[in-house]
């Protein structure tokens, strides 16, 4: 494939296996698309999907699997740790070889358009393809999640880009957008104390004056008995794993709190392994071409 484009859409449903391999399904087996990954997990309820494929068969893929979760998912009746505002939560698309931003960011309006009035479904669009700067962060989009959505959209600052002006009844909206390459790490504490988790979050995070590319928020996981600072490093050349691990270890301490362990959402660029690696073993001038695997692919 001369074009690839990435495509990480995050569906509301990390429960019910039967309804995921559904969702999935519509990245199986496509011409020219690959599915790379998929996690689901229980306490978020919560899905991430992570695949690449030649634009036009991306499209045509996420589109059917949006179709699928606007019938599956049902948000009156979800619940979870993971804020969403749609059954289709957010579907970032990312150029990875061949084609710009700027085509990414085509390639999300076209899809935006065509759920909207496939699915009757609201879409805003967001990071490089918002319409408006304060659409820009994810975070704002979706602020006061499914259950603020009828309010929320009454202000006309918040109509969407796309779709009907008012919510989906049961899939609530979906955020589009053209972005960089962005990972998804959650750090586990030995604690079920969640205000120390929010505690650490704020001070880790951008807006709370910490890492600049940054996003992070407190998370109880009931079924490990813990929480967990889950992040969003947006720029892992400016913010790498290894400082935000460390600085949340900084922050623990004072609460008397120790890392238990983490978690990798998706997948992550070779680069922020071997930046993690070298910190923590002081390896000096260390690069990918040290890295066996990596003549393999050549």
């Amino acid at each position: 494939m001369d074009k690839i484009i990435e495509c990480v859409p995050n569906f509301s449903e990390g429960r019910d296996l039967e309804k995921i391999e559904r969702i999935v399904s519509a990245f199986r087996a496509k011409e020219n698309v690959k599915l790379l990954d998929y996690s689901n997990d229980k306490d978020h309820n919560r899905m991430v999907v992570t695949a690449i494929g030649e634009p036009e068969a991306m499209k045509t893929a996420v589109i059917e699997a949006v179709g699928v979760a606007v019938r599956e998912i049902d948000l009156t009746r979800h619940t979870g740790q993971h804020p969403r505002m749609g059954a289709v939560d957010v579907i970032p698309f990312i150029p990875i070889k061949g084609l710009s931003i700027q085509e990414a960011d085509t390639l999300a309006k076209e899809v935006a358009q065509t759920i909207a009035e496939q699915y009757a479904l609201p879409a805003f669009l967001y990071e490089k393809s918002a319409s408006a700067e304060h659409r820009r962060n994810l975070a704002a989009v979706r602020k006061g999640e499914f259950e603020g959505l009828t309010e929320k959209m009454k202000l006309p600052e918040w109509q969407p880009d796309f779709g009907p002006g008012e919510r989906h009844p049961t899939a609530g909206a979906v955020a589009i957008g053209a972005r960089t390459p962005l990972i998804a790490f959650n750090v586990n504490l030995n604690t079920n104390n969640l205000k120390i988790a929010d505690e650490i979050a704020k001070k880790v995070r951008f807006i709370g004056g910490g890492l600049r590319f940054c996003k992070a928020m407190g998370v109880e996981l009931k079924a490990q008995n813990c929480v967990q600072v889950s992040m969003n490093l947006t720029d892992y050349t400016q913010t790498a794993i290894y400082q935000a691990v460390e600085m949340i270890r900084f922050e623990a301490r004072r609460y008397g709190v120790t890392i238990s362990g983490s978690e990798l959402i998706g997948l992550l660029p070779l680069q922020a392994v071997v930046d993690t690696a070298a910190y923590y073993l002081g390896l000096e001038g260390f690069s990918t071409k040290q890295i066996l695997e990596t003549h393999l692919m050549e």
